[in-house]
């Protein structure tokens, strides 16, 4: 890490000068927007190894940006961060349902953020390894007609392809690596994101949910252990 490129679409001038100082010590190469329509553009001539997105913006607000880069497939794996003053769990919700990989509630140290940045830039990373071969993980995990390819980040159901979002593909790797294994909601976050990232159970159980509609029958295999959490379920167990 240190040359990559981080887009801010933010409108206001005094988050965007507070941010620019702060990333410069990170080594980070950094673009900003003030619309949400600019941050597409530079997007798509300049492109990015991380987003940071305001929902709040003039014109086109952040939520319809993020579903505009979600419907990119080039885009599918790109780390996005929604930053916004609107803390409210039902806009938390909305921005995972759409896609988005984690969320900052303002006012907020710009040192968090770097952290999350610099978190989404290492599973990007990660990922990348994996695609090329240089992981020694297990290839493809398999239950029944649910086939999940690690190193290709690609899942299949019967033969056809599940486009997962980057959270909803971390979720299943960790079910399907621990079958049978009862994770809480917190564990499970803390598996695939790490130690001390706030979580609300509203915002595991919106991921679950999404997960479990993309899999149609197969979703049945993510057990609800009520008072406690989730499992995945091995054939032998349904």
């Amino acid at each position: 890490m240190g040359s990559e490129r981080i887009l801010i679409i933010e409108d206001d001038p005094e988050i965007q000068e507070m941010l620019k100082y702060a990333f410069a010590r990170e080594g980070w190469l950094l673009s900003q927007a003030k619309t949400g329509e600019e941050g597409l553009e530079s997007l798509r001539k300049e492109g990015a190894d991380c987003v940071v997105l305001d929902i709040m913006l003039p014109g086109t607000d952040g939520f319809k940006v993020l579903k505009k880069i979600r419907a990119d497939e080039s885009l599918r794996g790109l780390p996005i961060i929604m930053c916004t003053a609107r803390g409210e769990e039902t806009d938390v919700v909305t921005g995972l349902e759409l896609g988005a990989d984690d969320y900052v509630v303002k006012p907020y140290s710009p040192r968090v953020l770097a952290a999350r940045i610099r978190a989404g830039l290492r599973r990007k990373e990660t990922a990348a390894s994996l695609k090329d071969g240089s992981s020694q993980k297990e290839k493809a995990l398999r239950s029944g007609s649910l086939v999940l390819d690690v190193e290709r980040h690609t899942c299949y159901l019967d033969e056809t392809p599940v486009d997962l979002f980057a959270t909803e593909f971390a979720i299943l790797v960790q079910f399907m690596s621990h079958p049978d294994i009862v994770f809480s909601r917190q564990k499970l976050i803390t598996a695939i994101r790490g130690p001390d990232y706030p979580v609300t159970d509203r915002s595991v159980d919106v991921q679950i949910l999404g997960l479990r509609k993309k899999l149609g029958e197969a979703g049945d295999m993510i057990e609800t252990i009520r008072g406690v959490g989730y499992r995945f379920k091995t054939s032998g167990n349904q």
